[in-house]
């Protein structure tokens, strides 16, 4: 089955890691992949845009049925491959209903990491200013704290919701990212416990970003926060 599956991706991007992590946890190894540059705008290159017309990576094809969105394409591989590899959706009613509830969140964080990390990306150069960063800031402190209080109440050695799930492959790529960038161990420590728990799960090892090996020195765009 995984040889029918094709793989645009990024290094680094918590929506590209979040799909690989689910493809090794549900035993999918081998399947075509190409690692493409974003500083190049290989991302926005005739072989990206044939599957994904966004011109954004991962572009996923599994034979001839694609699905680009990271999340959606997670839940399309726990459905298809139920009995595959890793169960990531749980049976029980309150852990399922938990478990899509910080799925959906996690989406919120990145989306607020991504404002204060690649500010200067993401505004051009005659609209920036320092109130609207100050914001952005300030409402990506408030998130975090938001998670801080969720993870005060998982157990030791329990995840987002109970077992390991899809809460935890698409949320554990931010958090990562998020401490790549310089987020401090000491003012967010649940944060900081949570991706120590997770860090050295297989699925996560054997889809590491390559790229943050190589950079030596890290960006410290979040170290204020």
């Amino acid at each position: 089955m995984a040889k029918s599956m094709y793989l645009l991706w990024g290094s680094g991007s918590p929506p590209c890691w979040r799909l690989m992590i689910t493809l090794e946890e549900k035993k999918l190894q081998g399947y075509k992949q190409k690692l493409l540059s974003f500083e190049k705008e290989e991302h926005k290159s005739k072989e990206v845009l044939e599957i994904n017309p966004r011109g954004q990576l991962p572009t996923f094809k599994h034979g001839d049925d694609i699905i680009n969105e990271s999340t959606g394409a997670c839940l399309y591989l726990e459905n298809q491959f139920k009995s595959q590899g890793n169960k990531l959706i749980p049976d029980s009613p309150a852990e399922q209903a938990l478990m899509y509830q910080r799925m959906m969140e996690g989406l919120t964080l990145i989306e607020k990491l991504n404002l204060v990390a690649f500010y200067d990306f993401y505004a051009p150069e005659g609209e920036r200013h320092d109130s609207a960063l100050k914001r952005n800031k300030d409402n990506l402190v408030t998130e975090l704290k938001l998670w801080e209080s969720y993870l005060e109440n998982v157990a030791a050695g329990r995840y987002l919701a109970g077992g390991f799930s899809l809460a935890d492959v698409v949320v554990f790529p931010s958090v990562a990212y998020a401490f790549r960038y310089g987020l401090s161990v000491e003012r967010y420590p649940k944060l900081a416990k949570y991706y120590s728990l997770l860090k050295d799960r297989p699925s996560i090892k054997a889809t590491w970003p390559p790229k943050w090996f190589q950079i030596e020195q890290r960006s410290e765009s979040l170290k204020d926060i």
